[in-house]
């Protein structure tokens, strides 16, 4: 099992709620990050771009040798 550090449990969070967000919105179309921060706004942006980046973190993560 992997090992967290402090930006490990912050890309887990943001990829939880960006998990979440396209789950919701492919069940209803309706994009939370958009309702809450306004469409495309630079906070929305800046958002998803940060969970874009989480989950390249993660892939990094995960392609490690144990014990790295």
């Amino acid at each position: 099992m992997v090992k967290l550090n402090t930006w490990g449990y912050i890309a887990a969070i943001l990829l939880i709620i960006g998990g979440l967000n396209w789950g919701i919105y492919g069940l209803t179309s309706y994009d939370i990050i958009d309702a809450i921060f306004g469409l495309l706004s630079v906070i929305s942006r800046i958002i998803y771009i940060l969970v874009g980046i989480s989950a390249i973190y993660f892939i990094v993560i995960l392609l490690q040798k144990p014990g790295q």
